[in-house]
């Protein structure tokens, strides 16, 4: 069953988070991931919710996501986002 990480993102650092978008694709796509949405024009419909940037990224499984997010190769990225960018992170499986 596919599972889903959704990521709401706001930037600080805009240099260094595309320097991170560069290098992480080719280390989600290693894990069978593949974007289903990176960025783009949000409209809210209902609620408060405002997020600034809005990722959604699909991976195989829940133990493929989680894979992906504690691997070695994942490691140094993820340490290179958090310095430009504060963000919330949620992974759910899909249908």
């Amino acid at each position: 069953m596919a599972a889903y990480l959704l990521a709401e993102s706001q930037i600080t650092d805009q240099a260094t988070y595309d320097s991170y978008k560069r290098q992480v694709a080719p280390v989600i796509a290693k894990f069978g991931g593949q974007f289903i949405v990176r960025g783009g024009p949000i409209e809210v419909l209902e609620g408060t919710w405002q997020p600034s940037k809005l990722v959604i990224i699909e991976f195989p499984d829940m133990g493929t996501l989680k894979s992906w997010y504690t691997s070695a190769e994942y490691a140094p990225l993820l340490a290179l986002r958090q310095s430009a960018a504060t963000d919330h992170l949620i992974a759910v499986e899909g249908l």
